[in-house]
C-alpha cells in the first residue's frame, strides 16, 4: 500500500509505583495468591500453546496455498483465502506477548509486519503510483524483475529464495514499508490490491495469476514461487518462536526466572497492545484521516477479526486461560488472582473493563459481517461506522487506566506502555479530519 507521508514516532506512558526486588513479590501478597511463579507459568504455557495452534493453522495454509499453486482455479484461491484467515485467529492473540518479551519483539516483524509497500513485491495498480521519493523499492516488483538495483549494486533476484527475502528485500534501505515475508505478503499475494477505498469490496486478484497454462499479468512463475517460499518461511518462523516458548525455550526462561521481570513483561504486555498498538496505531489513526490504507488486513477486509484476537489476547492472559483450536482449554494461576488477593476492587474493575471491550468487540463484527467492512467503517462522513469503531477504541482506552491500577497494586514500577500520536498528540498526526 502506499506509505504514509509520516510515520508517527511512538511515545510511552510510566507509572510510578515501586519495583520490589526479585523475590519479594510472593512474600507481599496474601496466603490465599498463587505465587508469582506460578502466574509466569501459566502465561508461557498459553504462549506455548497460542504459537503452535498459529504453526499448525499456517501448515494447513501451507497446503492449501500448494494446490492453488499445483491446480489454479477459483475454488482453489478461494479455499487459500480462507485458510489464511483461520490461520490468523490464533496468532492475533499471540499479540498479547509483544512490546514486554524481546524475544517475541525482534521477531515479531518476520511475520506480521504491516503496513506495507506492496509494490516491492508484485505489480500494481496505476493510482499507486511511480517513485517515492523516500524509498527507492516503492515499486521494485521483484516478481517481474530478475535483476534489482540494491545500494547501488546489482542483486540477482532471478530465484525467488528465503535468503532473498530476507536478506535482501525484507525491510530493504532499512525502510519498514518494505514488508517482504509474512502473513501480510501471503495476504497481498492471495487477495491482491484493494482497489476499493472505503467503499464495499476486498481484493480482487485472479486466480489466474497462479496459471501457467492461462496466465494474467505476467510472471505467473515467478508469483508461484514467491508465495510457496514466502509461506514456507512464515511456517519455519512459528516453528522457532514456539520453541522459545517450550521447557528448554529462551522465551520461557526470560519471563520465569525472575517473577519482576516476568510480571513487567505481561503487564507491559498487555497495557501497549491495548492502548498505543490496538486503541492508537490500528484504530485511533486510521479514523482520524480516514484512511483505509492504516486498516491492519487492508487486502483481505479481515480487520474486525484481527482485532478482535488481540482483544481476546489480552483477556486470555488476564484470566489465565486460553481456548486452543481443538477446543482444549490451557489454564492457570493467572495475575488476575494476583490483583484480587491484594484488591478485589481493582481485579473487578479490570475484568469489568475488559468485557465491556470483549463486547463492542462483538459489536464491531457482527457490523462488519452483516453492515460493512472495517474500512467502510472508518470512512470520511458515515457518523454511525465512526461511532462504532470510537466506542471501541474508547473502552480500550478505559481498560488500559484499570491494568495502570492493577500494576499499582502490585507493587511494580517502570511498566512503560507504548503510546501513540492519535490518543497522545492528535495534532501531530498528518491528514486528521
Amino acid at each position: 500500500m502506499p506509505q504514509p507521508t509520516l510515520r508517527f514516532p511512538k511515545i510511552f506512558l510510566a507509572f510510578a509505583a515501586i519495583v520490589p526486588a526479585a523475590g519479594a513479590f510472593s512474600a507481599t501478597v496474601h496466603a490465599e495468591a498463587p505465587t508469582a511463579d506460578a502466574v509466569l507459568a501459566t502465561y508461557a504455557d498459553i504462549a506455548k500453546a497460542g504459537y503452535e495452534d498459529s504453526l499448525e493453522r499456517a501448515k494447513a495454509l501451507q497446503k492449501t496455498i500448494g494446490t492453488l499453486l499445483d491446480s489454479p482455479s477459483a475454488e482453489a484461491l478461494a479455499t487459500a483465502r480462507q485458510a489464511w484467515i483461520d490461520a490468523r485467529a490464533p496468532y492475533m492473540q499471540t499479540e498479547a506477548y509483544r512490546f514486554g518479551n524481546p524475544i517475541v519483539d525482534d521477531w515479531e516483524g518476520r511475520v506480521n509486519a504491516w503496513p506495507l509497500d506492496e509494490g516491492l513485491i508484485d505489480y500494481v495498480a496505476e493510482a499507486y503510483g511511480g517513485d517515492h521519493p523516500e524509498n527507492e523499492f516503492y515499486t521494485a516488483n521483484v516478481i517481474a524483475n530478475s535483476t534489482l538495483k540494491v545500494a547501488g549494486n546489482t542483486v540477482d533476484a532471478s530465484e525467488i529464495t528465503p535468503q532473498l527475502i530476507r536478506e535482501t528485500l525484507h525491510e530493504a534501505g532499512g525502510i519498514e514499508a518494505n514488508v517482504a515475508s509474512g502473513y501480510h505478503a501471503i495476504e497481498f499475494l492471495l487477495w491482491g490490491q484493494d482497489l476499493n477505498g472505503t467503499g464495499p469490496g476486498a481484493g480482487e486478484r485472479p486466480h489466474t495469476d497462479y496459471d501457467l497454462a492461462n496466465c494474467s499479468n505476467g510472471n505467473c512463475d515467478r508469483r508461484a514461487a514467491y508465495l510457496r517460499v514466502v509461506t514456507g518461511m512464515l511456517v519455519e518462523d512459528l516453528a522457532w518462536i514456539s520453541e522459545q516458548w517450550g521447557p528448554e525455550g529462551d522465551a520461557r526462561a526470560a519471563v520465569t526466572e525472575n517473577e519482576t521481570d516476568g510480571l513487567t513483561a505481561l503487564l507491559t504486555g498487555l497495557g501497549s497492545l491495548t492502548y498505543g498498538e490496538l486503541a492508537g496505531e490500528r484504530m485511533k489513526l486510521g479514523l482520524m484521516i480516514h484512511d483505509p490504507e492504516e486498516e491492519h488486513d487492508c487486502f483481505s477486509d479481515n480487520t474486525h477479526n484481527s482485532h478482535y484476537g488481540n482483544a481476546l489476547g489480552i483477556r486470555n492472559v488476564y484470566l489465565g486461560s486460553y481456548k486452543r483450536t481443538d477446543g482444549s482449554v490451557v489454564s492457570g494461576p493467572s495475575v488476575s488472582d494476583l490483583v484480587r488477593a491484594k484488591s478485589p476492587e481493582t481485579d473487578e474493575a479490570v475484568r469489568a473493563a475488559i468485557d465491556k471491550t470483549m463486547s463492542q468487540m462483538d459489536v464491531l463484527v457482527e457490523r462488519a459481517k452483516s453492515v460493512e467492512a472495517y474500512d467502510q467503517m472508518i470512512g470520511l462522513g458515515n457518523a454511525e461506522g465512526n461511532a462504532v469503531v470510537q466506542k471501541t477504541i474508547d473502552l480500550l482506552v478505559a481498560q488500559a487506566k484499570e491494568l495502570e491500577r492493577a500494576i499499582a497494586v502490585l507493587d511494580l514500577k517502570g511498566i512503560a506502555f507504548e503510546g501513540s500520536d492519535s490518543l497522545d498528540n492528535p495534532d501531530l498526526v498528518e491528514g486528521a479530519q
